[in-house]
């Protein structure tokens, strides 16, 4: 059996993954408050669809920066590209119907339930799916156990951030909302990555894919990149209330006006 490394950087990765988690939870569910506090269906769909690509590239960029330390021993590591950009697909896509299913749902209950399982669904099959992506000398198995684990604790994990979205408003609640959904997310991956074990067949063979400093790490960047910049834009942008706030300090001066 190849010795699996989930940490050769050192703490590096674990600690850079979970800020990447917690970072996209927190911009998600801020973007998901203010879609529910839109006045109008444009701005309302608009703030969703941010929300979905935050919390999506949020997961991906965690994975995958929590792969970069992933490494074993006997074999080189490469990663199938097409698959891994499905993976963001995925995830983007289907946290979308699950933030969709929450901001446009009549009975709250059903819509969390719906929208919690959706998502970690869509999580826990991105994981699996960049997963599939990797490429090396020998045999990757899976303990049934822990996917199933990990597949429960992605749709939990999911469930509590929409709950969350949907209850709390104070940025204070949603920075520690923003910190355990980075947890669930980030014990999520190591518990799938725990469920792994991989048999070495060594071989001078090139392996098909790109290394995961040629590919991933670029990817990670721009869309670490991508939900630094969108957290910048949402957090100066007005809310609805200070909106109002400035249009009623307008209105007494134009009715003024002859």
């Amino acid at each position: 059996m190849g010795h699996l490394d989930h940490a050769a950087l050192g703490w590096l990765t674990p600690a850079l993954s979970y800020v990447m988690a917690c970072i996209g939870a927190a911009l998600g569910l801020r973007c998901t408050v203010r879609a529910l506090a839109a006045a109008t269906g444009r701005s309302r769909r608009n703030w969703l669809i941010t929300a979905a690509s935050a919390i999506g590239t949020g997961i991906w960029t965690m994975h995958f920066v929590a792969m970069l330390g992933f490494s074993v021993a006997g074999t080189d590591i490469r990663y199938d590209v097409p698959l891994t950009l499905l993976s963001l697909l995925v995830a983007v896509v289907v946290v979308c119907a699950g933030v969709f299913a929450v901001g446009y749902g009549r009975d709250r209950g059903r819509a969390l339930f719906l929208g919690g399982l959706t998502t970690g669904l869509g999580v826990a099959s991105m994981h699996y799916l960049g997963m599939a992506a990797v490429r090396l000398h020998g045999d990757v198995t899976y303990d049934p156990a822990l996917v199933g684990l990990s597949v429960l604790i992605a749709v939990v994990a999911a469930t509590a951030a929409l709950w969350a979205a949907l209850n709390i408003k104070s940025p204070v609640a949603v920075t520690i909302a923003s910190l355990i959904m980075g947890a669930a997310v980030s014990s999520m991956h190591y518990t799938g990555m725990f469920a792994v074990s991989a048999r070495v067949t060594p071989s001078g063979e090139a392996l098909p894919g790109a290394t995961a400093m040629q590919f991933i790490f670029p990817l990670a960047v721009g869309l670490g990149s991508y939900l630094f910049l969108t957290s910048a834009f949402v957090a100066l942008s007005p809310t609805a209330g200070e909106r109002e706030a400035s249009a009623s300090a307008q209105r007494p001066v134009e009715s003024a006006a002859p």
